[in-house]
Formats: C-alpha cells, structure tokens, sequence
C-alpha cells in the first residue's frame, strides 16, 4: 500500500523549546492514524509542518509524494485542513462561507456554488445555510468548519483536535462524518488528546509525548503492551467478597484487588478460559454473582503506561499557535 504521508527525522525548536524531537510517521493511503497525546506533546506542530504552514528545524515531511516545504504550493491544492478552532466568518452565512472557501481554491464560481450546496447537505447545515454563522452552535460550527477543510476535495485531510470543546452528542455527530469520510477513501491524520477517539477513529495509532513518538500500532497492539487484561467480579451478597478474592486469586495467579463499590478485579493473561473457570468454581461453592466480566486495558491505561501520567494531566515540550484552515489557500 503506497504511504500518503511520510515524517522522517522531524525537529521543530521555538527558541530553546523543542516541539518535536526527531518523528518519524508512515501513514498508508486511505486510512487514518491517530495522532495522540496531550496538550502540548507538539502533535499541532506536526500538523502545521504536514499542512505547509510551518518550515520544520531539520527533518523531511512529504505528503502524497510533494515535499512540505520544496511543494507547498502544489501540495495545498490537495490537502485539508481543519484546526482546533473553527476557522469560519461569523458574519458570513454558512453557505457564503463555503463559497468564500471555494473562490480562494479559483473554483469557477458556479462549481463553488454547487459544492458549498453539496456540502450543507452532507453535514446537515442545509436548513441553516443562510444564518449567519454566528448563530450556529458548537456542533455547527465544527461541521461547518469541517465542511470547510473540504470544499477543494482534498485527497489528505489533516483534523487538529476536531472535536475538543463539543458536547457529547456533538463529538458522536461528527465522528459519524469522519468515518463516512474514511469510507469514501480520504486519507486522514487526526490529532487527539481523547482516548476514545482515537480507538474509535484510527487504523493506526501514534503516542506522542514531549515532541517524541514513544509508541505505534493498532489499537490492539497498544493495549497489549499493558501486559493482559483484568477479570472483574461483583458478588451478589457482600458476605462473599472474600470468597470470591481467594477463588480469583487461585485461578488468575495475580493479587486481587477490591474496590469501593465492591467490584473485586485480578490481573490476567489467561483470557476467556479465566472467566468460565471462575464462573464453574464459584457455581462449585455456591456464590452468586451479579456482575463477571473480562475487561481489556483501554487506551487510558496504555497512555499511562507508556508515560507516567494521563493524557490530560502532561506538559508537552512546547504548542505552536492553532492552525486554520484558511491558512492553506
């Protein structure tokens, strides 16, 4: 499969700060890498270099074959771009957004039109095309901004924390268009500081931390290295809890651990085997359950594993000032 957009070696210093120390990132054509860490780890950097808005320190970055510095002008007439910030006119109205959008790509006037209409109906902003955007809200402002970034087409689109500010309804409305995007061939790069996102989202996912890729894989892959999963058991009646800690800790072979509101959870390498041998022995000694479960670590788990702390709670090496997507025609 023929990589879409390629980092090599890639520094970026501010000053005395380093925002990215040496990336490297492959990303095949018509998937979509997650790009994930908290503020400041330098994944806005990284986009601004991909994007052509910002020259790199040293390094090489390419996208779809044109290098991002040697190529900018070729390479933005392919690329999207959608920031942390909804880079739309509020005193336009939705649809005269688009079409501003269009004519700064030297669309013909009467293909801006149609596309700024095609558009609206995809996001679903068709009956508020002609408010102005200052009304919209959040969510609209976010799809609109999203519709935006892709008025030219783009073959790459590059979506900077797309979904930071929405609530959650919102954030679930536009991870619907993202992947209908994804469905459609367009290859992605999305930053994210929400470990969710990026499980939903991503083929590939890439652990930033203080400007350094610490981590890659599928999902999958990453959840593996927090070394197995946890087998989590609620016990009907409290007396049991101790019964269910001893029988837990004989099959799993790890420490059992009770929590506050009851749930006994053990470390386990075994899998689903873990819990029909539970389930037997504990229907052996006569202990009802209302709750048994094999839980899978989760993102959060890896992220803390991998770096100490939690994906909110980190100072990066350095932020570079949120990109828009105008920037780019």
């Amino acid at each position: 499969m023929t990589d879409a957009i390629v980092v090599e070696g890639l520094r970026r210093t501010f000053g005395r700060t380093e925002a990215l120390r040496g990336v490297d990132l492959r990303v095949a054509q018509g998937t979509v890498l997650g790009l994930l860490g908290p503020n400041g780890a330098g994944k806005t950097t990284a986009v601004r270099i991909l994007a052509t808005l910002l020259h790199p320190t040293s390094g090489r970055a390419s996208v779809l074959g044109l290098d991002c510095v040697r190529d900018a002008a070729a390479l933005r007439q392919r690329i999207g771009l959608a920031g942390q910030y909804a880079a739309i006119d509020e005193k336009l109205t939705g649809r005269e957004n688009l079409r501003m959008v269009g004519r700064l790509y030297h669309l013909p006037r009467r293909r801006s039109d149609a596309r700024a209409d095609e558009l609206l109906e995809r996001f679903d902003l068709s009956a508020a095309a002609d408010r102005v955007a200052r009304t919209y809200s959040g969510g609209m402002r976010r799809r609109l901004d999203l519709a935006a970034s892709l008025v030219n087409a783009p073959e790459v689109l590059f979506l900077d924390e797309p979904t930071t500010g929405l609530d959650p309804r919102s954030r679930l409305d536009l991870w619907g268009v993202i992947e209908d995007l994804v469905r459609d061939g367009t290859t992605l790069l999305l930053t994210t500081q929400y470990l969710e996102e990026a499980d939903r989202l991503a083929s590939r996912i890439a652990v930033i931390d203080g400007g350094t890729v610490i981590a890659e894989g599928t999902a999958d892959q990453l959840k593996g290295q927090v070394g197995g999963s946890t087998v989590v058991v609620r016990p009907a009646s409290a007396r049991d809890a101790d019964t269910v800690a001893r029988l837990l800790e004989h099959i799993t072979g790890s420490g059992a651990v009770t929590s506050g509101s009851g749930e006994i959870a053990a470390g386990t390498t075994g899998g689903a085997q873990v819990v029909a041998d539970l389930a037997q022995a504990l229907a052996d000694v006569g202990v009802a359950v209302s709750d048994l479960a094999l839980r899978r670590p989760t993102l959060d788990d890896v992220f803390l594993t991998l770096t100490g702390h939690t994906a909110e709670d980190a100072p990066g090496a350095g932020t570079a000032h949120p990109a828009t997507a105008k920037e780019l025609v």
